[in-house]
């Protein structure tokens, strides 16, 4: 939209555990998308919608598989905070219990996403490095990142993090400065270091920036 004048074109982008190149810092997400071939994807990840739900017949990556997989890159950590949820509603410590439930019943809540979608975003971002390498093409035209061109649109970044653990999608350094972030926020969000939280600290201490980022901008 940068490129083209969009009038549309937004203020700000706020780009949230969202990996720009995946060269840097591989995690295990990394390492499966570059150690198997799209086919063993699509054979192996992607289902159909049954009949008697809405959207029979598409093809999907099912939100339980998507889940399951997520788990099991950190299995004891999610048995150890179970294990700490029972113990606390024992000792009567309610609080402690409802913040950690609080957590899963937003961790679980997972939605199909649409095979197209996700196999597109397994090959294009975490196979071929596209807008990484400067090779992006949206609708047939070359994105180009190239700090020359500035569009009005300032960035943001940001990672997230899983209950007491660290980012699955993106190593610590992949949405650094990157060429494809060719603007980089205003210099009162550049002044504070790359942070990787939840919780309270997200709502003291990186919300408010955040916030302040994006009114900047308008």
């Amino acid at each position: 939209m940068a490129q083209t004048g969009n009038p549309a074109q937004p203020r700000s982008m706020t780009l949230m555990a969202g990996p720009i190149d995946c060269r840097v810092n591989p995690t295990k997400v990394n390492e499966l998308a570059t150690s198997k071939p799209m086919s063993w994807f699509e054979q192996n990840l992607i289902a159909t919608v049954p009949l008697r739900y809405p959207g029979a017949f598409r093809k999907v990556y099912p939100g339980f598989v998507q889940l399951a997989a997520f788990m099991s890159m950190n299995i004891e950590r999610h048995v150890k905070a179970h294990k700490e949820l029972y113990d606390n509603l024992v000792a009567g410590d309610l609080a402690k219990a409802a913040q950690t439930k609080a957590f899963y019943d937003e961790y679980f809540a997972v939605l199909d996403l649409a095979a197209e979608f996700y196999l597109e975003t397994v090959k294009i971002v975490f196979q071929d490095y596209s807008l990484a390498k400067g090779e992006l093409k949206f609708r047939g035209e070359l994105v180009e990142p190239a700090p020359s061109r500035r569009p009005r649109c300032s960035r943001g970044r940001g990672k997230g993090r899983h209950l007491r653990g660290r980012a699955d999608l993106g190593g610590a350094g992949a949405v650094q400065r990157h060429p494809a972030l060719s603007q980089a926020p205003p210099h009162a969000a550049r002044r504070r270091p790359l942070r990787r939280v939840l919780g309270k600290k997200w709502e003291g201490q990186i919300y408010p920036l955040l916030k302040n980022t994006i009114l900047s901008s308008d």
